[in-house]
């Protein structure tokens, strides 16, 4: 009579006392061993060990994200209150924070801060879907990419700057010519990672699409488009960036409101406690933005995902 061979052709499959497959006989499987206290699957997302875990982490994130700034507070107070750096040149966080509040008591600290917000806001909304227009249809048409990509490449390279001066002889001097120099530099980070990112989609992802009798726009929507999003959104947080910089570039000339305003105007004055000051708002405010950016990202990815 033939041995029985424990897990060879014939013997049926192989279990252990709970009935599951005997793992000791897969050499790949390398597992935690099952047990009373071993869970067989992965953590469910909402039970109190992930979330626990989840908690931990993001303090850990804020924690050590809010590290460098304080250290960099911390040598600013040193520098200034040991007079190794004077006053006139660099005033301390003591002297930056007085000045916000008689700022916020006059009533125009929020009045600078949301003029700003307000340009930018709407400076990036109009470039970021001229961009991503103009990116979907370089990235998709060869046609296109020939005509238009070495003429919107020239005009990428002109400095900010450079178009203050046609913009106010064409729009005046106004919030028009303002919104639109920020739209110009929110323009080309969406255009340009919107369009190489298309260039290199799957195209595999694309038959199967139009497989389903998907075209035109709903192809570009329902396939190309959730396939280039974490491009599409580096392509947007660049694009905020830069419309922060484009800004204190509308501002610098000609304004009479917001935080480039301050900026001038405290360097007329000598104020290098309001100085500071804006510069610190716009660095928060750009922080801010980027990270509303980055929660639209997460949301988004977990709807196409």
């Amino acid at each position: 009579m033939m041995d029985t061979i424990v897990g060879g052709t014939g013997t049926g499959p192989v279990v252990d006392r709970d009935g599951k497959p005997f793992r000791a006989l897969n050499p790949y499987d390398d597992g935690p061993p099952r047990g009373a206290g071993a869970p067989d699957g992965p953590p469910d997302p909402g039970s109190p060990r992930r979330r626990a875990r989840w908690s931990r982490g993001r303090a850990a994130r804020v924690l050590g994200g809010a590290l460098v700034p304080i250290l960099l507070v911390a040598v600013w107070h040193w520098a200034t209150a040991s007079g190794v750096v004077p006053p006139y040149r660099l005033a301390g966080p003591g002297a930056v924070v007085a000045a916000a509040v008689d700022l916020a008591q006059r009533g125009e600290l929020w009045q600078h801060v949301a003029i700003s917000v307000q340009r930018v806001l709407l400076g990036f909304a109009i470039g970021a879907v001229l961009g991503l227009l103009a990116g979907a249809v370089v990235g998709l048409s060869r046609v296109a990419d020939v005509l238009l990509a070495p003429t919107l490449g020239a005009i990428r390279a002109v400095p900010s700057l450079a178009w203050v001066p046609l913009l106010i002889l064409w729009m005046q001097i106004g919030e028009d010519s303002k919104v639109t120099l920020i739209a110009i530099g929110s323009f080309f980070p969406v255009y340009t990672t919107v369009a190489a990112s298309l260039r290199h989609v799957d195209q595999h992802l694309v038959e199967v699409g139009r497989a389903y009798g998907l075209r035109g726009s709903g192809l570009f929507v329902s396939v190309q488009l959730p396939a280039v999003l974490p491009s599409v959104v580096s392509g947007l947080r660049l694009a905020m960036a830069q419309a922060w910089l484009f800004l204190v570039a509308a501002e610098l000339i000609a304004s009479s409101m917001g935080l480039g305003f301050v900026l001038t105007d405290s360097q007329n004055n000598g104020r290098i406690d309001r100085m500071l000051l804006a510069i610190v708002l716009l660095a928060l405010l750009g922080k801010i933005t980027d990270s509303l950016i980055g929660l639209g990202e997460k949301r988004l990815l977990r709807r196409w995902a």
